[in-house]
């Protein structure tokens, strides 16, 4: 009997611990996680990473959009490394893309949806990985995502960051977890740039590094460097062909979005620029001013990798976080779909003879900068990131199956509530535009023969068909990448939050 009872004992222990052995949870810690495949074949690059704010893609000087802008820096870059031309955001507001372009995902995914809220701490940024490979990472600039610290955040050694936008001129920068007010006149700019090259300079041992220095230049409002003011008092705007429709009988005003049309009265349009506090002839200026410090700002950086032989085994990019509208359908500003919005400038310069494609044509976005970067680490990308390396497109290839079309998304903000939620889709030829929220008029436009968007062609039957499979292609984007739920956020506080009506949009 005793026999039995210890049989029937050892069985249900089994029973037990197969069951419990069944359900016991994934026990890899986070640093295997972190731990990536090595790509065969491949050795370490150091990584510089210089991002600005809200510089729109045509706004260099060897573009020739801006005829009195001189950018020598940027056009060095262009010259004797790679311009990636179609370069695109995938949320063109400052928040969410620099979250897709740490996380490598859209914003559905990571969950930045505005430039309030804070990223969660289950998300994982592409500069943890590069620890973990032994690299050594700085961060340098404005992080803005979420306005509440500048506490050093993961997946970095060394850090020096201001809170939320920051000042252009007397910061408040937080130095490794301990606050220092710069004053004196500093210029944000200019002190990012030293810390920089000083982080560079006194760096000690053989690891690989990865520097991310992160501009709060060229944001509204904007202020140039003392010794840049008034360098362009003489310089004229380019007035685009949508910005006075009643002077342009090509521009199909009757079939654009009445929400853009009323928003040429509000805080981002045209007729009454932050509700009338600046004129637009000034604003162009400024910003062109303000743009003179951030090429200052690379220059340098080239300037010491040249001379001290690190040209080589360094790889340098240069990128915007956003576009920017002048005027462009009667808007300044961002976060609509339109191409001077979702369009950024995106060079790549260094790594000896790694770079073989002067001028890339395919489209490129945010989310693909992490997935590149580890790849020049000789590293695998995360299945968990949306993007794509495009090193094989820099080094001359012609990936076969490289996408062919774009995806956008821009989520509706309360302190900004003039634009609504916005969907769109963009290939080489045609962009499709959804809004969300409001009861208007959705776009397409062929950007192929219309690059200025004037004629809006979703009404006219000829198109009827692209129309309905762009639709049903963003549908189906949305679907497979669980796109299909509007992330909600909790109020913040402050005056944005609860509006009361003063008789101004």
């Amino acid at each position: 009997m005793t026999s039995q009872k210890s049989i029937s004992s050892f069985f249900l222990i089994g029973l037990i611990f197969i069951a419990s052995s069944c359900t016991t949870p994934d026990t890899n810690s986070e640093a295997d996680v972190l731990k990536l495949d090595q790509i065969e074949g491949t050795e370490p690059l150091n990584v510089i990473y210089i991002l600005s704010d809200d510089h729109r893609y045509d706004f260099m000087g060897f573009t020739g959009k801006v005829p009195f802008l001189e950018t020598p820096a940027m056009d060095k870059m262009a010259k004797e490394g790679s311009h990636i031309e179609n370069a695109f955001v995938t949320t063109s507001l400052c928040s969410p893309s620099r979250a897709s372009i740490l996380t490598g995902q859209f914003s559905h995914h990571h969950q930045v949806v505005d430039n309030q809220s804070l990223i969660a701490d289950s998300v994982r940024f592409f500069p943890q990985y590069l620890q973990a490979a032994g690299y050594e990472t700085a961060f340098m600039g404005k992080w803005h995502m979420g306005e509440h610290h500048a506490d050093p955040r993961k997946g970095f050694d060394h850090w020096f960051s201001l809170k939320g936008q920051g000042n252009y001129y007397n910061p408040l920068i937080n130095v490794n977890g301990e606050e220092k007010v710069f004053g004196d006149s500093t210029y944000i700019t200019d002190l990012l740039t030293e810390e920089a090259l000083r982080w560079l300079g006194e760096r000690k041992g053989e690891k690989p590094y990865f520097l991310y220095l992160s501009h709060k230049g060229v944001h509204a409002d904007f202020k140039p460097a003392k010794r840049h003011q008034g360098v362009y008092a003489s310089g004229q705007p380019s007035y685009p062909p949508t910005m006075f429709p009643e002077k342009n009988p090509d521009y199909n005003y009757e079939d654009v979005p009445d929400w853009v049309k009323k928003q040429r009265y509000s805080w981002h349009g045209v007729d009454y620029m932050y509700h009338g506090q600046i004129n637009f002839d000034e604003f162009y200026q400024l910003y062109n001013e303000t743009l003179l410090s951030v090429d200052e700002s690379i220059g340098k950086v080239l300037d010491f990798l040249e001379e001290s032989g690190q040209i080589e085994s360094t790889i340098v990019f240069y990128m915007g976080d956003n576009g920017f509208s002048f005027g462009e359908h009667g808007l300044i500003d961002k976060r609509q779909a339109y191409e001077e919005s979702i369009r950024i400038p995106l060079l790549v310069y260094g790594g000896k003879d790694l770079i073989k494609q002067n001028r890339v044509k395919q489209m490129i976005q945010n989310i693909d900068i992490g997935p590149t970067i580890l790849a020049m680490a000789g590293l695998e990308t995360p299945e968990n990131m949306d993007g794509e390396s495009f090193l094989p497109i820099l080094k001359g290839e012609n990936p076969a199956d490289w996408r062919e079309r774009i995806y956008y998304e821009y989520f509706w903000e309360r302190p900004f509530p003039q634009t609504p939620t916005v969907h769109a889709v963009r290939t080489d030829k045609y962009k499709f535009i959804r809004y969300y929220g409001i009861w208007d008029i959705n776009e397409l436009y062929d950007i192929e023969n219309d690059p200025w968007e004037m004629n809006n062609l979703i009404r006219n039957p000829e198109y009827a068909d692209v129309s309905k499979q762009l639709r049903e292609d963003l549908f189906q984007w949305l679907d497979e990448t669980n796109g299909m739920q509007i992330p909600l956020k909790t109020d913040g506080s402050g005056f944005r939050f609860d509006h009361k009506y003063r008789g101004t949009y």
